[in-house]
Formats: structure tokens, C-alpha cells, sequence
């Protein structure tokens, strides 16, 4: 196609389409030059869009390639200087060459043809009329575009691309998606174009007159509280309350006063009042000062519960409520003489170590009752935030105080029980440590003066009679347990379950199951027949679920059958109850090589395990299974160092560990196993194993070994030797170390079983092995 020149005109941040009229004001000399030398030719000029518009002197990479050929309708002269020009698209054309001459830029063009389609099918005409359609639609939500002459113009227009322009044209949009447009020659990918951008602003428009209309409906909530509450201010001033809260703030003063606040929390008080009274009540920071103000006067400060130091009165409350448990009766009792004798509060923390189910909680509530305090209790079991503890600081959207001030508050007064329940659950993450959060509130030397981050003032705590329980101490950290007094709860006998279960559970599970002891029956034969067979615990809590469900089957039985009474013995126990649960380990029926019975000690009481040890011909390799911990693995190294350093004396070569293969397993592979106490059961086996002495079967055993084969002593003495009864043995040897546990464990345990104290090895080897048969050369 043939090049044309033409006077060329950059446009700062315009497009203009053909087929449309478009008039802009012409500022640049060259540009106003461009325009008379298109008047004194034929009045066609080529509008072009600059990339860049801030560029004041655009040569041909400034300007965009594609723009359009226009004919000048009219020049305007404005007084103040200003040329306004009237144009009306003509064609779109392509530029190829710019030429600056003196008076202004020249490009040659060529013309683009437009492609048009002139013979419409019915799905070009429903194209086009959804272009009218969103047109239309965009017209009525753009409240700033002038629509009428455009609409019109649109309905009149035949062709897809000219429609196409004329709406591109009339829009308001991003220059550059209208160069877009301009650039596409292809009729109906211009239509395209244009409605997605219809499409975009109507979008877009919609979502503006939805916020607008939420806006302004919250604006004329708001002015419409603002003048009620002008007309409250205006009644209030005339009442004589002029700001509207003197009232609520009498109100705090007062309670503050009868409450005999200290001089801290009084002056608080106050400067808080005084802060809400300058301020509007719908401000947010009003309601945080009023719930601040309120929570100091809802905390106990001066109340106190009447403390009762009768010593007989609460032995008769702590017997009648709990079954044994001396050593803790033996110190509140302790606690109540000296508060009767001295009439001074002497501050008490004491930790009730226990397995689960024996009562170390019910007998914080006993205690609370015998020592007429009130009882509250805080679980601690998976609290790991320090602020759980002390508090958020106010400055914190929602802030709160920590769980002890909101157990003081639930409380009620300054002297009540705390129960920490659960102490040795505690955990800490990147939110602080909360154990080290209690030690200020558990410290007798500081927590007179507790600092909760919320409170913000010092708190007296020191009134508090804290208990704390835990199943494991070794659990809690150390700057913390040295802070109490820890009392060992151990598992309870066979003979003490079943006096616990006759007076206290039974009688409970028969109420709260509207049963009598005429309609359900148990005797003494029977509850141990329940607690061997159908619990494996420590505590009480499991036997308790069991009679609970014999006693809920004893209901429907009556209600289905209508029989009176129901009585349960071994005949038909499994009748009610099914197969036994829980399997003991018996001894075993005659003596073994390398097969040792050991006493472990778990969080559910106490265990019997056996050790077994196998010597085979090998390279002088060593294993261990049985999903053995650590401490474990290490005994069992120790147990081999020993008997290496002892062979000669032991009837093995010394040589033994090059050329044989020792592998020590303990059954129920599926439970993990930890701790040092079976280290002397390991290094018996394994001599055995070694030496092929069988060891008796009657014989359990339980300490820890050093390298010298010393034995040292071991924790958890009585439920181990429960455990060793419940499965038969009659002899049990125990580290010399340990005599005074033996000597505090009562009768009904020891009875029918012999005691043996090892300080070494050699004394646990000589009375385990079987008689008649030696280990030593």
C-alpha cells in the first residue's frame, strides 16, 4: 500500500478512534504547527499516543506505531493562549517514518484497512447487542459518564469494529488498554476486547455502590448515635451529671471503699475513674478501663474464709472420706496443730506425687473441706504460655489476666485451697516458659507481692494453702520442686482396694445408679476376684468404671426380668463382666537358663517383666531388643563390663566376648521400657546365659548395677512388690539401700515372701541361681 504524509500530533496519555469525534486542547509549539500545516493542506492529521508522556520532544521509539488519521472540524483560539482542536477519526493507520522537520514532525502512513464485516449472521448480531447491553449497564452505574449521546449513537451502528471503536472510545479506561484496542484490526477480537472490559468496570462499579452503601449506612448509624447521645448529655447536664458516667464512677468508688482496698489498688482505682470520666462511653478505650476497674474490684482483697483448726474434726473428715494415704492425713494434721498453736499462717506448698487413680485430687477437696477453705482447682496438664499463668498486658487487643488471679477471683477469698492440678504436665514453647511463671506464685518469700501482667499491681498470695499433684516428679524442673514439699502417694495393696471398694466406691456407684445393697450384692471374694482379673492399676480409678458397669448391667437385668436382687460371685462373674482382662505374669515351672524375673515400676503401678538372655558362638557381637530406652541400654553395657572385669573368677573363659554373640530381649517388644533399676536383673541373665546355670523361678529382683557391681537403690519399692506377689514370687531381692522402704511397707505386703538386701553383685548372683549349682570356679 502507498505511504502518505502527514502532519504528525503526539497525544499525552489519549487514543482516539476513528469513527468518533474527540476535541483536546494543543499545547506544544510544534504540535499547534502541526495543526496549521494540516489546515493549509486538507485538514488531515495523524494522532498518535506518546509511550512516555512525560517526554517533551517525542521522536519515533517515543511513539507508538499504530494511531489514527483524523480530519480537522475546529480550531479554537482561547483568550488565555490555549489552541482547543476538534477532530474526527478518520482510518487507523501504521506509521512507519518520522521526519522532524522545522516546523514540526511529519510521519509516513499507511493506511490499515479495517476489515469490517458488513454481511452480520445472527451470532454476530447477538455479540454486538450484548455490547449495547453492558454499554448500557456500564453507563447506568458510571454515574460520571455522560451516556445518552453515545448509547444512541451505538444503537445506529451496523458493523462489529465500528461498534467496537465507538464504545472503546466513550469509556473510561486505561490509555494503553485503549491503544490495545486500537491496534487489533480483527473485527470481532475488538468487540471481544471491549466487552471483558465492560464486563471489568460494571464489576467493578458494583462492588463501589455496594461499600458505598454500607458506608453510608454506618455513617448515619453513627450520627444518629452521636445526636442521641448529645440530647442524653444535654437531660444528664440538666439532671446535674454532666458527663453521663458519674454515676458508674460513685459507683466504683464506693465498692472500693467498703472493700478496703489496699493503697495501691485504691489509688488505681481512682486514676482510672478519673481517666473514664474525661472520656465518651462509646470510646474503646472506656470499656477497657471499665472491665479493668471492674476486674479489680471483683478480685477478693480483704475477704477471707474462717479457717477451722480442729484436729479431730478433720481426722474424722479425712478418714471417712479416703481410705489410707497416712503420710498426708500425718502432715494436714501437722498443718492444723501448728495454725492451732501458733495462730500464724505458715505457708504450705505441698506436691502429692502419685500414680493416676489413687486420690491425690479427692483429697485436696477433703482437705480444703477439713480446714473449712475454699476449694479451687487449676489444671496445668498441656499449658504451655507463659501469659496462662501471668496474663496478657493490657496494651494487647483482648488481654486477660492469668489462671491464677481467675482462680483467686472464682474463689472468692484471700486464703483459699489452690489445687495445681497436673504440675508435671506443664510444657513450654516460644510463648515463655510457664513453669518458670509459677515459681514467684509457689515461692513463701514472694508471693506476697505477685505480679499478674494484666493487674499491672502487686497481689498477695501468701494466704494460699497451695497443693500441687503430679505423677511423675521427675518431670517437674528443679528450681520448682525445690520450692515444695513433696509427698509420695504409692499404689494402693490388694487388701486396700478392696476395703476402698467396699466402703467407698460401691456404696457410691449403688446411689448414683439407684441401686441398694439388697438388690446388688458384693462380697469381699468377689471385689478381689475384680480388682486381680479385671483392673491393672495403682489407683482405684479403672476398679470404679468396672463396678459402675457391673452396676449399670445389674439395672436392666432387674427392669428386664423383674428380679429383686442380683448377686455376683466367682460362679457367674464372667457372666457380667466377660473373660478376665488383664493377664499376670506367673512364675514359671521350673528354673531357666538365662531367663531372670525383673520389678519395674510405671505410671500405673507396679510391673513384673522377665529378661531373657541368649549365648550363642559368634564374633563377640551384642543386641538388644525389646524397645529398650536409653538408661536400659546403658545398664546392660555396664552388667557386661562388670562380668568382663569378674571373669576369671565367674567359670567363663576370659576371652568369652570375642567368640560369643550375647542377645538380650525383653517380651512385649510393642511397649517401650526405660530406667536403671534393671540393670543387676540384666547382669544375672546374662551370667546365666554365659555360664549355663539356671536361675530359680521364684526369684524376682530389681536394682541398678555400676561397672564395680555395686547395687545401687531404686525407686517405687511397693508397687513393685505388689506386683512380684500378684505373680507368685516368694523371694525378692532389693538393694541393701532400699531396708528402710522395705521396713515402711506394711504388713499385708510382706507377709509370705522372703527379703533379700544386695550391696553387690555376687550377694544377688548367690541367691538366685539354683541351689546346688555355682557360677564361680
Amino acid at each position: 500500500m502507498n505511504k502518505l504524509k502527514f502532519p504528525l500530533l503526539p497525544l499525552r496519555g489519549m487514543t482516539v478512534f476513528p469513527y468518533t469525534v474527540v476535541s483536546f486542547p494543543v499545547g506544544r509549539q510544534r504540535s499547534i504547527n502541526a495543526v496549521e500545516q494540516a489546515q493549509n493542506k486538507d485538514d488531515l492529521i495523524f494522532l498518535v499516543m506518546q509511550k512516555e508522556s512525560g517526554v517533551d520532544e517525542p521522536e519515533l521509539p517515543d511513539l507508538y506505531e499504530v494511531g489514527v488519521v483524523a480530519k480537522i472540524k475546529q480550531v479554537l483560539k482561547l483568550p488565555s493562549g490555549l489552541t482547543h482542536v476538534i477532530v474526527e477519526g478518520v482510518s487507523r493507520g501504521r506509521m512507519e517514518v518520522v521526519s522532524n522537520e522545522e516546523e514540526c514532525l511529519f510521519g509516513d502512513v499507511v493506511y490499515i484497512d479495517e476489515n469490517d464485516i458488513t454481511e452480520v449472521n445472527i451470532q454476530i448480531e447477538a455479540l454486538m447487542a450484548l455490547a449495547r447491553e453492558k454499554q448500557e449497564e456500564y453507563y447506568s452505574l458510571n454515574s460520571r459518564a455522560i451516556s445518552s449521546e453515545t448509547v444512541v449513537s451505538a444503537i445506529s451502528i451496523k458493523t462489529p469494529g465500528k461498534l467496537a471503536d465507538v464504545i472503546a472510545a466513550s469509556i473510561e479506561v486505561d490509555p494503553l488498554e485503549k491503544q490495545d484496542i486500537l491496534e487489533k484490526t480483527e473485527p470481532l477480537s475488538r468487540i471481544g476486547s471491549v466487552i471483558n472490559i465492560l464486563n471489568r468496570e460494571i464489576e467493578f462499579f458494583r462492588l463501589k455502590s455496594e461499600i458505598d452503601s454500607k458506608f453510608k449506612k454506618h455513617i448515619d448509624a453513627t450520627q444518629k448515635e452521636f445526636y442521641l447521645k448529645e440530647q442524653l448529655k444535654v437531660i444528664q447536664e440538666e439532671l446535674g451529671d454532666k458527663d453521663g458516667v458519674q454515676s458508674v464512677i460513685k459507683e466504683y468508688i464506693n465498692k472500693a471503699e467498703n472493700k478496703k482496698l489496699p493503697k495501691t489498688a485504691l489509688e488505681t482505682v481512682t486514676k482510672e475513674s478519673e481517666k473514664l470520666s474525661k472520656m465518651t462511653s462509646s470510646s474503646p478505650e472506656a470499656n477497657v478501663i471499665r472491665n479493668y476497674i471492674e476486674y479489680i474490684l471483683e478480685l477478693p482483697w480483704s475477704e477471707s474464709s474462717k479457717e477451722v483448726y480442729n484436729i479431730s474434726k478433720a481426722k474424722k473428715i479425712l478418714d471417712a472420706e479416703h481410705f489410707g494415704l497416712k503420710d498426708v492425713k500425718e502432715r494436714i494434721i501437722e498443718y492444723i496443730a501448728v495454725r492451732q498453736n501458733t495462730n500464724e499462717n505458715t505457708p504450705t506448698i505441698i506436691c502429692l506425687a502419685g500414680p493416676p487413680g489413687v486420690g491425690k485430687t479427692s483429697i485436696a477437696k477433703s482437705i480444703a473441706k477439713a480446714t473449712g477453705r475454699k476449694y479451687v482447682r487449676m489444671s496445668l496438664g498441656g499449658v504451655k504460655d507463659e501469659a496462662e499463668i501471668r496474663g496478657h498486658r493490657r496494651t494487647y487487643i483482648g488481654a486477660m489476666s492469668g489462671r491464677i488471679l481467675n482462680a483467686m477471683k472464682q474463689a472468692g477469698t484471700i486464703n483459699p485451697l489452690m489445687l495445681l492440678d497436673e504440675i508435671d504436665k506443664l510444657s513450654f514453647s516460644y510463648n515463655g516458659d510457664p513453669a518458670s511463671a509459677l515459681l514467684e506464685a509457689l515461692d513463701s518469700e514472694q508471693n506476697n507481692n505477685f505480679r499478674d501482667h494484666y493487674l499491672e499491681m502487686p497481689y498477695d498470695l501468701s494466704k494460699v494453702m497451695f497443693i500441687c499433684t503430679a505423677n511423675d516428679v521427675s518431670k517437674i524442673p528443679v528450681p520448682l520442686k525445690d520450692r515444695m514439699e513433696v509427698i509420695s502417694i504409692s499404689g494402693y495393696t490388694l487388701d486396700e482396694k478392696v476395703s476402698i471398694a467396699l466402703e467407698h466406691i460401691y456404696p457410691k456407684q449403688l446411689k448414683l445408679n439407684g441401686l441398694t445393697k439388697r438388690q446388688f450384692k458384693l462380697d469381699k471374694e468377689t471385689m478381689s476376684l475384680i480388682i486381680n482379673n479385671y483392673t491393672r492399676e495403682a489407683g482405684v480409678r479403672g476398679l470404679e468404671r468396672e463396678i459402675g458397669s457391673l452396676c449399670r448391667k445389674v439395672v436392666k437385668e432387674t427392669i428386664e426380668s423383674g428380679s429383686k436382687s442380683v448377686k455376683i460371685s466367682s460362679g457367674n462373674i464372667e457372666k457380667y463382666m466377660g473373660k478376665p482382662k488383664v493377664r499376670h505374669l506367673a512364675v514359671n515351672e521350673k528354673p531357666l537358663v538365662g531367663v531372670v524375673r525383673g520389678l519395674a515400676w510405671t505410671s500405673g503401678g507396679g510391673e513384673t517383666l522377665e529378661v531373657e538372655v541368649s549365648a550363642m558362638k559368634g564374633s563377640g557381637k551384642f543386641e538388644l531388643t525389646g524397645s529398650m530406652g536409653d538408661v536400659m541400654k546403658e545398664s546392660a553395657k555396664a552388667a557386661i563390663t562388670y562380668i568382663r572385669s569378674k571373669a576369671g573368677e565367674f567359670r567363663l573363659n576370659e576371652d568369652f566376648y570375642k567368640d560369643t554373640d550375647l542377645h538380650i530381649h525383653i517380651p512385649e517388644g510393642a511397649v517401650p521400657k526405660d530406667g536403671p533399676s534393671a540393670g543387676i536383673t540384666m547382669a544375672t541373665a546374662i551370667v546365666s546365659a554365659l555360664t549355663g546355670v539356671p536361675v530359680r523361678n521364684d526369684v524376682a529382683m530389681t536394682g541398678e548395677i555400676t561397672i564395680r557391681g555395686r547395687v545401687l537403690a531404686i525407686g517405687g519399692l511397693k508397687e513393685k512388690v505388689i506386683a512380684a506377689k500378684q505373680a507368685g514370687i516368694t523371694k525378692v531381692i532389693i538393694p541393701f539401700e532400699n531396708e528402710k522402704d522395705y521396713l515402711d511397707m506394711p504388713e499385708t505386703v510382706t507377709n509370705g515372701m522372703e527379703f533379700i538386701f544386695a550391696r553387690a553383685a555376687e550377694d544377688v548372683f548367690k541367691n538366685a541361681m539354683e541351689e546346688g549349682k555355682s557360677i564361680w570356679k
